[in-house]
């Protein structure tokens, strides 16, 4: 029996060829030829996954969340000429969050559990 990497590879190659979409290798050592990936993993890496200590799936999920929300509709992007993603896609942008848009909200309403 196989176990590691190659049986995922060999899943996404056979995926990839049932699906007709091309596959295209990056060489060992050079992750500028995918420059793109390779910038926006960093940012979410450095700015995000080494400053937050997730204390549950559900955490990462909702951490996750809002900065793919802040991503895409707060933060400006110099490559579309200072407008978010949300914008440069005609989309209306969600408008500037200060403060941390991941904060869960202890005020209890009537009719719903213990918080909501």
């Amino acid at each position: 029996m196989c176990y590691g990497t190659e049986p995922t590879s060999m899943a996404i190659l056979r995926w990839s060829q049932e699906r007709g979409v091309a596959w295209h290798y990056i060489a060992p050592g050079k992750p500028q030829q995918n420059g793109f990936s390779e910038s926006f993993n960093g940012r979410l890496r450095d700015e995000c996954l080494n400053e937050t200590l997730f204390t549950s799936l559900r955490h990462a999920r909702m951490v996750l969340s809002a900065r793919w929300l802040d991503y895409n509709t707060v933060r400006p992007h110099s490559e579309f000429g200072g407008k978010t993603p949300a914008e440069f896609a005609g989309k209306q942008g969600l408008g500037h969050a200060p403060n941390n848009v991941a904060i869960t909200s202890t005020i209890k309403r009537e009719g719903a559990g213990r918080y909501s």
